[in-house]
């Protein structure tokens, strides 16, 4: 087979997958097995000249700006928190949440610049400093890959930066949202030279999402 005709995509695993592989389907950009606990790393479609990388969340901005994977489907928070250098396609609609910054509440302060010079927990340290620095406060950052919540319980932060969905973890932990830092939602993103190289495969794909997602409440 000539690998030179192929489109490779990288698929996120978590709560992207499901969304992002129904999505494909929809226009027949599929595979055999292609499901999120595969222990397959490639999942390929010989016929429709198709690879799928199953990665971590983190790791697909990393993939396609390399080219491993000339297309992928990840939130723009991920992309925004790589600083990779990639192409952004489509806004998807779907994996709505947004980035914030939360508090215990029996320890919430009157004012957002109370907190300059404390502590925040964070999985995204490169956001949280740009918004911070926004603000002209200096912080210390605790970079975290799970439990944020946990981090001011046990008094390791004064605060958190993390996304939020529907709150539910936030208020289960007695913390408070106190700003919004940032909205996010599942993006199409492309290698830059692979979206020239393979352009007419790459812009047809853009064309028929933009059909689908148009549909009546289709993933929204």
């Amino acid at each position: 087979m000539n690998e030179k005709n192929f489109i490779t995509i990288a698929l996120p695993k978590g709560k992207l997958f499901g969304l992002s592989a129904e999505l494909l389907k929809k226009i027949g950009w599929t595979a055999e097995g292609l499901h999120e606990k595969s222990r397959k790393l490639i999942i390929t479609n010989e016929a429709a000249q198709l690879k799928f990388i199953i990665t971590k969340t983190a790791d697909v901005p990393t993939y396609v700006e390399y080219g491993a994977a000339d297309i992928g489907i990840i939130g723009k928070d991920v992309i925004v928190e790589s600083g990779k250098d990639v192409y952004e396609l489509l806004d998807l609609g779907f994996g709505k949440c947004h980035l914030m910054m939360a508090v215990p509440k029996d320890k919430k302060r009157p004012r957002l610049e109370d907190y300059a010079h404390t502590r925040v927990a964070t999985k995204f340290p490169r956001i949280a400093e740009s918004f911070f620095a926004a603000q002209g406060m200096q912080m210390e950052y605790i970079k975290l890959n799970g439990s944020i919540e946990l981090a001011p319980i046990i008094g390791m932060s004064e605060s958190i930066v993390d996304i939020v969905e529907t709150g539910t973890t936030l208020r289960e932990n007695n913390l408070e949202e106190i700003v919004t830092i940032m909205n996010a939602t599942a993006r199409l993103i492309a290698n830059r030279v692979s979206y020239k190289l393979k352009f007419d495969r790459i812009n047809a794909l853009v064309n028929n999402l933009e059909k689908i997602l148009a549909q009546e409440n289709f993933l929204c």
